[in-house]
């Protein structure tokens, strides 16, 4: 990096590491599940091995990584998914990470919360299934009665990954339901800023900025 971008090297010593990732309101596990988050949406397999490592070596489990792809194949895209795959599988080759520490493919599923489901469901069948009938199939079958409720990545930190990807990725209507959800889950009111800012590093000062208002709302609409 100083052969060709010095200033870089330093910002990134001093701002980054030698700032954001010490910063209190995220732990190191919780800023490695949203670099990771970042990284698969953004499709920069490049430097997910580095992130990776960091992750692993800050208490984030094999297992939670496996999951992190997963529900991020239905986030930002198969594509991404599978390149970050192909990254995650030579970092675990090489750290003799196996299948045994892997969550299963079909696992026993979390307890459906019915009447948050029913909500939910009701709102999408009258908003979707007119348009995009097999969408809100799909939404409802494969999202929220499977994929969510399985056990390998905490309810909170499914949606922390969630959350994070979209203001990654620019997707900022997204961002209500899903933050709500977060912090229905537990993330609280100072974890869910601090995402912001150290997204700003990760998906750029313009994303964060756009998800900005978006969060003020929807820290302003809760009571907690």
């Amino acid at each position: 990096m100083r052969t060709v971008a010095p200033a870089l090297e330093r910002y990134e010593q001093n701002a980054l590491f030698g700032n954001l990732w010490r910063r209190p309101d995220l732990s190191p596990r919780d800023r490695s599940l949203v670099t990771l988050a970042a990284l698969v949406a953004r499709n920069q397999a490049a430097e997910l091995p580095r992130y990776l490592d960091l992750a692993l070596d800050s208490d984030v489990k094999p297992g939670e990584i496996s999951e992190l792809i997963t529900h991020l194949a239905f986030y930002s895209g198969w594509g991404n998914a599978l390149q970050a795959v192909a990254a995650a599988k030579d970092v675990f080759a090489r750290r003799r990470i196996g299948a045994d520490q892997l969550p299963p493919s079909e696992p026993e599923l979390l307890p459906l919360d019915q009447a948050a489901e029913a909500t939910r469901a009701a709102r999408v069948e009258q908003d979707v299934r007119p348009v995009s009938p097999g969408l809100e199939g799909f939404t409802t079958d494969i999202l929220f009665r499977d994929l969510w409720l399985r056990p390998g990545l905490a309810p909170r930190d499914r949606s922390l990954v969630t959350v994070s990807s979209l203001i990654a990725s620019g997707q900022v209507a997204q961002v209500p339901y899903h933050l709500n959800r977060a912090m229905d889950n537990g993330l609280t009111r100072a974890q869910a800023g601090e995402v912001v800012t150290h997204l700003a590093f990760y998906a750029g000062w313009p994303n964060a900025f756009s998800a900005v208002p978006v969060l003020k709302a929807v820290l302003d609409g809760r009571r907690n």
